[in-house]
């Protein structure tokens, strides 16, 4: 069911209402595929842990972030040249503006890597390791 092309979700900065919209809109997709089930002569709705277990605790939120991590680490390998990571690493001269900062695509990416425990290295040294 993710096999389907995403429009950029690697890119999208997702705060929790996002998420929460995200997660019922694919219930309610969901709920039209697999359709009512029959118990007892009485048709009812498919509960939240029935889809869950349809489709083994896969949702679209967990693939949207591994395609981020996916993403992340790809521009973690391009070339320094490449105008990609040049944007990735860029810092605007002028300063954030006043308040609450806004929710950024690599705050999304540290808090994924926190919550999996990644430990990040720098490649050099992995390949040194490895010689």
């Amino acid at each position: 069911m993710m096999e389907g092309r995403e429009v950029a979700s690697e890119t999208w900065v997702l705060k929790e209402t996002i998420i929460q919209k995200l997660l019922v809109f694919q219930r309610k997709i969901l709920r039209k595929i697999f359709g009512p089930t029959k118990e007892n002569q009485i048709w009812r709705i498919k509960t939240n842990e029935g889809l869950d277990k349809l489709i083994k605790h896969k949702n679209i939120v967990s693939h949207i972030k591994a395609q981020r991590l996916s993403w992340f680490g790809h521009l973690q390998r391009m070339p320094d040249i490449r105008t990609v990571k040049k944007i990735f690493e860029w810092n605007p001269l002028t300063k954030r503006s006043q308040g609450r900062p806004k929710y950024r695509w690599e705050d999304n990416v540290k808090q994924d890597i926190y919550q999996i425990r990644v430990n990040l290295r720098p490649r050099s040294r992995e390949m040194e390791r490895c010689r």
